[in-house]
């Protein structure tokens, strides 16, 4: 086990407590870039990673009654079978395997950082945009509908780039459902992210891209880190984190679109 891997687990286990997004944002590009992981084995790893850490947030929610499983249950129909589909596609079709999708796993992760920048940047607009155009007249079968299809959707880049399901799938529960208070959508979205990385995060272990020995330093370094991190949220303005993570994955996510 290497020490570093210890730290920059640490690291983003602290920003996630913090910030409440980040988990594969910043550990999958961490991986690649810093470290030189090979694409496929950091997201592999990463989704693992993020399905363990992010059991024990599901956990507290659970016991504080913010996970609305409804919710949870309609973005798991979309997101598991589109997460499994897509790894069976590449491991079929693209050349030499998940290694052969290497470039496209890069390209991917970039798009999903540059998303997730905004999502993050402009999650009260897109909050207020649903609220004003929903104008009381809510459809509840169309937006059951649209959940299971957004689920679809992170079920797809999370498998491929294991970046989406934190920032990206909070703003589309806030457009999908902005009645619901915040607490509530944010404990939804952790609660789904768990199977979601877990299917995906098994897939990518059959496929052979998951680095076990680098699983076990990330996760020394995470938990306390998250736990740390999230005692100290509250004595950082939101106003302040935010744009420095925003900032944070455009310029990650510019760097792999280029290279």
């Amino acid at each position: 086990m290497s020490i570093a891997y210890t730290i920059a687990g640490f690291s983003v286990g602290a920003i996630v407590g913090l910030t409440g997004v980040g988990g594969g944002s910043l550990m999958t590009p961490l991986l690649v870039l810093l470290f030189g992981i090979n694409p496929s084995v950091a997201v592999g790893t990463d989704l693992l990673y993020a399905a363990i850490t992010k059991a024990g947030g599901t956990l507290a929610h659970g016991m504080k009654g913010t996970v609305d499983w409804a919710i949870t249950r309609r973005l798991a129909a979309g997101s598991i079978p589109a997460a499994a589909l897509t790894l069976l596609l590449v491991s079929q079709f693209a050349p030499g395997g998940i290694d052969g999708a290497a470039a496209l796993i890069k390209t991917s992760l970039g798009v999903a950082l540059l998303l997730t920048a905004l999502a993050i940047v402009f999650r009260k607009q897109i909050q207020t945009y649903a609220l004003r155009h929903t104008g009381g007249q809510e459809n509840p079968r169309r937006t059951a509908i649209l959940t299971v299809i957004t689920g679809a959707v992170l079920g797809v880049l999370v498998s491929i780039s294991s970046v989406g399901a934190g920032a990206l799938g909070v703003s589309a529960l806030f457009f999908l459902y902005p009645r619901l208070p915040t607490l509530r959508i944010v404990g939804s979205d952790i609660a789904h992210a768990v199977p979601l990385t877990l299917v995906a995060g098994i897939g990518h272990w059959f496929l052979g891209s998951v680095d076990w020995s680098l699983l076990g330093s990330l996760l020394i370094g995470s938990l306390p880190g998250i736990w740390l991190g999230s005692h100290i949220s509250t004595r950082v303005p939101d106003r302040v984190l935010r744009p420095i993570l925003a900032t944070m994955l455009v310029l990650v996510g510019s760097k792999l679109i280029a290279a």
